[in-house]
Formats: structure tokens, sequence, C-alpha cells
């Protein structure tokens, strides 16, 4: 059993930064693939990044290339999305996710969700 609790969401102007975090419960925490997902008012919820256990690997969504950066420390058993040059339509819930596969996790099939966190970005 994993649980998640994502930090880190605001207001932001357009152009800057946000670093979010989630924090994940369970002993296997280093055996996961995490991920990011977000969703926009009266839209479906869309894939963001992940990341594989040992962080070897990451996948972005294309909206997000050059300017999200996914990371983990197992340590800290924590995962975080570094967000830059935010844009307006970046405005979401953003909810981690966790899986022991990364392509289950990638097409939104994972098992575990945190609750999310809303991130505004102003124009």
């Amino acid at each position: 059993q994993v649980q998640l609790v994502e930090s880190g969401g605001g207001l932001v102007q357009a152009g800057g930064s946000l670093r979010l975090s989630c924090a994940a419960s369970g002993r296997t925490f280093s055996s996961y693939a995490m991920g990011w997902f977000r969703q926009a008012p009266g839209k479906e919820r869309e894939f963001v990044a992940a990341i594989t256990w040992s962080g070897g690997i990451t996948y972005y969504a294309d909206s997000v290339k050059g300017r999200f950066t996914i990371s983990r420390d197992n340590a800290k058993n924590t995962v975080y999305l570094q967000m830059n040059s935010l844009k307006p339509e970046d405005t979401a819930v953003y909810s981690c996710a966790a899986d022991s596969s990364p392509f289950r996790l990638r097409i939104g099939r994972n098992d575990y969700w945190g609750q999310g966190t809303q991130v505004t970005v102003s124009s």
C-alpha cells in the first residue's frame, strides 16, 4: 500500500516557476514508478510526466517538454515536479501517481493516486 500527499501548488504569474512535491508512505516507494497528471476544469485528466523507480528514465507530455522536470529522492520517499516558464494553460489540479509499472502509469491505469494540489497561472 502506498499513500501519496502532494504539496507546493499555488498561484503564480505566467513565466514563473513552482515546484511540486509528492511525499509517499510505504516501505516499497523505491520500487514504484512515479508520475504526475493534471486535470483542468471541464477537461479530462492528462499525463504530465513520469519517472522510473531508479530515476534513470523520464517521460514527458509534449506540452511540458523543456519546461517541466520530474525527479525523485528515494531516501526521502519524495518525487518532485519542477515547473518553469508556466503558462495560463498549465492551470489545473496536479495529482501524484504511483505504480509498479511505468507503462500502466503513463496511461493512467496506476494503482495509487494522491488527492491533488491546485496550480493556477495568471496571465
